[in-house]
């Protein structure tokens, strides 16, 4: 059985983004990785309700401006399969909060894009900064190593060592 769940990416009126990294939770496959925020969907809920709800869970902000961007698949051989609810945001309301799952830090793209990500996210993040119209990317992993990207069904991708899609 696979698993749903939204991530989401807040930006800031300095064009930073919100990134979670991750520390606090033992087992967890995103541990001393840095993302954005989110989680699994409960039962009945959209993409969109899970969003909005894992975002004031984990920082208490509430969203007013965000987009559905992409739907992200990712198989592993470690993990359950995984469909990902990309979402971008610029608007909320409220005052961060501390997060149980890590540290929140506001970031620079330059500030993050040399931290520990999953190689798949740097390459969904570059196609979020170039504004690509909604879009399917399946990521397939073994272990920790991302050994294919697929984007909308037939165009195979990798990232350079950027994190630029080639």
């Amino acid at each position: 059985m696979a698993i749903n769940s939204a991530l989401i990416y807040i930006s800031d009126e300095n064009g930073r983004r919100l990134m979670l990294h991750r520390i606090k939770k033992d087992n967890d496959a995103n541990k001393d990785k840095w993302i954005g925020v989110g989680g699994k969907f409960e039962d009945g809920e959209s993409p969109e309700d899970c969003a909005l709800r894992e975002t004031l869970e984990e920082t208490g902000l509430t969203l007013t401006d965000y987009r559905y961007r992409a739907i992200v698949t990712f198989v592993s051989d470690r993990w359950e399969t995984e469909y990902m609810h990309l979402f971008t945001a610029t608007g909320y309301e409220g005052e961060l909060a501390d997060c149980d799952e890590g540290e929140l830090v506001w970031l620079t793209q330059e500030q993050f894009s040399v931290l520990p990500q999953w190689e798949g996210d740097r390459i969904f993040l570059d196609l979020l900064d170039r504004e690509v119209p909604f879009f399917s990317l399946k990521l397939r992993y073994h272990g920790e190593k991302l050994v294919g990207a697929i984007l909308n069904g037939r165009e195979n991708l990798l990232a350079n060592e950027s994190g630029n899609v080639k």
